[in-house]
């Protein structure tokens, strides 16, 4: 009755098919009234965290882990070399592991407009490769991985969770061609390994080391099979690149733990692992940008 006296337009309207347009219509009131209560600061802080530093606190296996990590080893060559002045080298700011903006030693620091700049720039081609040279349904769905692999490789503040944002929908590419097949494979392995940091507590080690392997080994197996008429789904590069995590999960879980650096050097292990992973997908990154400008568009024939 008390809906019917404040909302009769919902009351009237049949309960089994509209139902959610009346949760959803009472969640964008509540989101209206919480403007008017001074919390519009609060929503942009939260959905633009320019205070929150260039990379989380666990570095998103992108290009600026990358970076980040090639500013401290000149950090590092700098000091050794007396080239930089000890007073004015920032303590442990990067790898400190806490959420915070911070300046690069070395190399130039970066601003969100110029992470904004970059993911511009990373995102165009693949769209006016979409607009210009149409390569029907596969085309589309290539061009939407790429915007969220640059989004993730360029962004500010990006999560590593992010990640699965490209992971999931390059799952569907992966049965339609070898080289597409590869991609994935390559980027699920790194994208998943990226998120065991997430998972660090003794009882979880075992747990998030069987899934993946038993989804890795399952993945590669049915791909394998599929496309078992064509070349090896991996090079000799790449396989020795996937191997390699293996040992850096050993290092990490089982041999760093019980060596002196762990009280001097906590952050040791997460830097490894971001800059590992951030390897890997940046190749698979560069592997998917190169198909989708060299395949040519659907329907096209050559002229008699």
């Amino acid at each position: 009755m008390e809906r019917c006296v404040q909302w009769p337009s919902i009351a009237v309207s049949p309960d089994i098919h509209f139902q959610y347009n009346g949760f959803l219509s009472g969640l964008m009131l509540l989101s209206i009234a919480r403007l008017f209560q001074n919390q519009l600061p609060q929503l942009f802080s939260r959905l633009f965290p320019f205070k929150r530093g260039l990379c989380h606190a666990y570095w998103a296996p992108n290009f600026w882990a990358l970076y980040s990590a090639l500013d401290k080893v000149l950090s590092v060559i700098g000091l050794e070399l007396k080239l930089l002045d000890p007073n004015k080298v920032p303590k442990a700011s990067m790898t400190s592991g806490l959420v915070q903006q911070f300046q690069h030693t070395v190399l130039p620091s970066v601003t969100p407009l110029a992470t904004l700049i970059c993911t511009l720039i990373a995102i165009l081609p693949s769209i006016f490769c979409l607009w210009f040279k149409p390569q029907g349904p596969r085309g589309f769905l290539r061009c939407l991985i790429l915007c969220a692999l640059s989004s993730f490789m360029f962004g500010w503040h990006v999560h590593e969770k992010a990640i699965l944002l490209a992971v999931l929908p390059m799952s569907l590419l992966s049965v339609g061609k070898a080289g597409d097949a590869s991609i994935f494979l390559i980027l699920t392995t790194t994208g998943h390994y990226s998120l065991f940091p997430l998972l660090f507590t003794a009882p979880e080690l075992p747990i998030k080391i069987l899934l993946m392997l038993l989804f890795t080994i399952y993945s590669i197996s049915s791909l394998k099979t599929l496309f078992r008429k064509e070349k090896p789904l991996f090079n000799w590069m790449e396989t020795f690149y996937l191997l390699g995590l293996g040992p850096l999960e050993v290092f990490c879980e089982f041999v760093f733990p019980f060596t002196s650096w762990k009280l001097k050097y906590p952050f040791i292990p997460l830097l490894l692992t971001s800059v590992y992973c951030a390897v890997g997908i940046t190749y698979a990154w560069f592997r998917l940008y190169v198909s989708v400008l060299s395949d040519p568009p659907v329907g096209k024939t050559k002229k008699q």
